[in-house]
């Protein structure tokens, strides 16, 4: 009796409401603990910089190498709010991130997703190694992929609630996701696709108003554009030019393919970190097109034909059933002036429509063009997987059943491992992952600059320390970009003198030197003859750069 009672009261207790709480407030954990316990990531460092130079000088001008300027507005603003430092940096991301999880309920509460596939899709996204990883990180990429959520719920309510507010949240988050990246437009161009296939096969509805929205979400979207690309009208020039530069930039980069890789490359990813989502995704798509039923009709049709029943044995009793005739579709019956008319009027009869089963044939769709577009593009960079994953993680959660639940449940053990070890270890790791990450070694470095009153930096690989050492702590550090003569070391009395493994001296009188690593990344060709090995014990070579730091001796010593 007591056991019965104990498990009503569990049941009671671990409500769908409950269970998605706990998964915000481990996505909240996730997102914040120990926001600095990591350098600043090279762009991280120049991201922050920028953004300290906008609020402290007000200086900034769009550039397509560094993306949009949403991301050095934004975190200029939370730095004069919260103060300069890399906790508050990276903040606004893991805010983001934490909003992600969070817009999943509201696709729940219009149908599109049951109460399973709610919390698993909730807990993909909250533990999940990249999207834990990149909300931790100033970058643009986890703004765009709340932003792609934002849009997706506004125009599901949109067409939901027929109101034009949501028209206007959704040229909103056009708005800011266009000004955020210039990856955005991929975004857009496949959602927009989805939505006219939906509008012609009248699966959803226009409203009788819907020109109305359209334009007023249109010129919220430029109205956001324009304000932040022409830096609120200190550069003008720049409202209706930057998407020739971006494009222009954008195309070079890949024809060069500077971070080049194979069109597998983030396969390569998800099978190192996302393996479960990777495999309940294909389970999804198999789930989708109903691959077992395919399987019993095929046997049954062979059956069939290889026991065909000859005249006498009953044969002629049966009864021929006649095939099944598909209704012509709408457009032909009504021709196709008549069907756009009725379309562009927000008249006619809607299809019936499983919400669930159409999400998901959205996602799919959705998975596959993203796949598809950044195989395609040169510039392969780890944190572009994002966007393959957001709709990856909703086709995982097709069909959930409990046992499929139960399975992506213990096959999120996996994925917080994983998010422990890359988001959460305090050393350098090798990894994917991390490209061009800054080493832990450096607090060594910055250890001995603060010590210092001058420092030569005689090397064009300095990032980060014009963010570390910024503001008054600037003044210390003199930037030569290459190695200089030794008289100038020694006519400047300098305490520390900075310089690159491969452009050094092999010695200054009075100085002691010693190696470290700046920063490092995950070297493919150190590691392609182990990579079973390498894929289960996490080690190995790592592509690095290598800083000599001469130390002056103290007076009255020998170096």
């Amino acid at each position: 009796m007591k056991a019965a009672v104990f498990t009503t009261r569990f049941r009671e207790r671990l409500s769908f409401e409950g269970v998605f709480l706990l998964i915000l407030l481990a996505t909240i954990a996730l997102r914040f603990l120990f926001l600095d316990l990591k350098l600043f990531h090279h762009d991280e460092a120049i991201h922050a910089w920028f953004s300290y130079r906008l609020l402290t000088e007000g200086v900034y001008m769009y550039d397509p190498m560094y993306h949009g300027p949403f991301l050095y507005y934004v975190t200029a603003g939370f730095f004069s709010l919260l103060g300069d430092s890399d906790i508050v940096g990276r903040f606004f991301p893991a805010l983001l991130g934490t909003l992600l999880v969070l817009l999943v309920y509201p696709i729940y509460k219009l149908g599109y997703l049951d109460k399973k596939q709610t919390l698993v899709a909730a807990l993909f996204l909250a533990v999940s190694p990249n999207m834990v990883y990149f909300s931790r990180f100033l970058r643009n990429d986890i703004f765009i992929a709340f932003f792609t959520m934002v849009l997706l719920v506004a125009l599901l309510y949109y067409f939901e609630r027929r109101q034009m507010r949501y028209a206007l949240i959704a040229g909103a988050a056009i708005g800011f996701g266009m000004s955020a990246k210039e990856n955005m437009p991929i975004i857009i161009l496949i959602f927009g696709v989805y939505l006219l296939y939906l509008i012609w096969t009248r699966k959803v509805q226009l409203p009788t108003h819907w020109i109305r929205d359209l334009v007023l979400g249109v010129l919220v979207a430029f109205g956001i554009m324009v304000a932040f690309y022409s830096s609120f009208g200190a550069h003008p020039e720049l409202a209706l030019t930057w998407w020739i530069q971006a494009i222009d930039h954008w195309m070079a980069m890949h024809q060069m393919q500077r971070l080049g890789g194979p069109p597998y490359f983030y396969i390569l990813l998800f099978v190192l970190y996302e393996i479960p989502i990777l495999i309940l995704a294909v389970v999804g798509i198999l789930q989708f097109i109903d691959i077992r039923g395919i399987i019993f009709r095929w046997r049954e049709q062979r059956m069939g034909r290889a026991g065909t029943p000859e005249i006498g044995d009953g044969a002629e009793d049966r009864e021929e059933v006649p095939p099944t005739v598909e209704p012509l579709p709408v457009e032909q019956r009504l021709g196709f002036k008549d069907h756009l008319r009725e379309i562009l009027s927000g008249t006619g009869k809607i299809q019936p429509v499983d919400r669930q089963r159409e999400f998901a044939r959205f996602a799919i769709f959705w998975m596959f063009l993203s796949l598809a577009a950044y195989a395609y593009i040169g510039e392969k960079v780890p944190w572009l997987i994002l966007h393959q994953l957001l709709p990856m993680i909703f086709v995982a959660v097709y069909a959930m059943t409990t046992r499929k639940a139960v399975i992506a449940a213990v096959a999120s053990i996996f994925l917080i491992g994983m998010t422990l070890h890359v988001a959460f270890t305090p050393a350098d790791i090798n990894e994917p992952i991390v490209q061009v990450q800054n080493s832990e070694e450096l607090r060594e470095v910055f250890a001995k600059i603060d010590a210092a009153d001058r420092v030569a930096i005689a090397t064009d690989n300095y990032w980060p320390l014009p963010w570390y050492y910024r503001g008054e702590n600037a003044s210390k550090l003199s930037y030569y970009s290459q190695k200089v003569s030794e008289p100038t070391i020694y006519s400047g009395d300098f305490d520390v003198v900075i310089t690159r493994d491969d452009d050094t001296y092999p010695a200054l009188e009075g100085y002691t030197k010693e190696a470290y690593r700046l920063n490092y990344w995950f070297s493919y060709e150190e590691n392609k003859d182990r990579l079973l090995e390498y894929y289960f014990l996490r080690n190995g070579n790592v592509g690095n750069r290598i800083i000599e730091v001469f130390t002056k001796a103290p007076a009255g010593t020998t170096a």
